[in-house]
């Protein structure tokens, strides 16, 4: 595979992740897998981003759940939002997701779907002989999300019903409040709740309450954390 690699002498690699011990294992194997390229780290998404824009690099290795800068704790919102960041202003950019949160990539499956670089999916459980492999499918403009079961499920959210999601269970709002926050009308704000209720196959039973199982299900689906 490798005479299948991109000229390697001259590329950067920027490796993303909070914890010390797995970013320092990270770049002890890519050392050894690619001794002639240059490794850059950054362990929150603030970083990342200044990294990116001033350094160029032409594969980033990241994992979802990053904090936003130093001090705050890390997020999967956090590291969805950077890769939706990094996909709209680098359309062109080689990545590899390697994080123990890949399910939650199906909240952008549509500009995975529509990147034109490389892209895959390399779970932490993954070993290291394999998670290479994604690496290099990915310098190759390869692209390769199969092991996301979400994404291969039909699913298909739009963004106002994520929105509801998340201001309802990671906010803590009322429909009232996320009328106002989306600037959008309460019946409105309930005609996205029998959607995303829909999509997800949650529907009203005797003795349950639906909001509760349609957070259950969302959660599930990886749509929220």
């Amino acid at each position: 595979m490798s005479q299948d690699l991109p000229e390697l002498t001259s590329l950067k690699i920027l490796a993303i992740d909070d914890h010390e011990l797995v970013l320092s294992g990270m770049l002890d194997v890519l050392r050894r897998q690619y001794p002639n390229v240059e490794i850059l780290t950054a362990k929150n998404a603030q970083d990342a981003q200044e990294q990116v824009e001033k350094l160029q690099p032409a594969l980033i290795i990241m994992d979802l759940s990053i904090p936003e800068k130093s001090g705050t704790n890390a997020r999967t919102d956090t590291g969805i939002q950077l890769l939706r960041s990094l996909m709209k202003n680098y359309p062109n950019l080689n990545l590899v997701v390697q994080s123990a949160h890949v399910k939650t990539l199906v909240r952008i499956r549509p500009e995975i779907d529509a990147h034109k670089g490389g892209f895959t999916i390399a779970d932490k459980s993954l070993s290291t002989k394999e998670m290479l492999t994604r690496v290099n499918w990915a310098l190759q403009g390869l692209t390769h999300t199969k092991d996301i079961k979400a994404m291969h499920s039909g699913l298909e959210v739009k963004p106002e019903w994520l929105t509801v999601l998340t201001l309802a269970f990671q906010e803590g709002y009322q429909d009232k409040a996320i009328a106002e926050q989306m600037c959008v009308s309460e019946r409105m704000v309930r005609h996205y709740w029998t959607k995303v209720q829909d999509v997800l196959g949650v529907y009203p039973e005797e003795g349950k309450n639906i909001r509760i199982q349609t957070e259950m299900r969302a959660r599930e689906e990886g749509l929220i954390d």
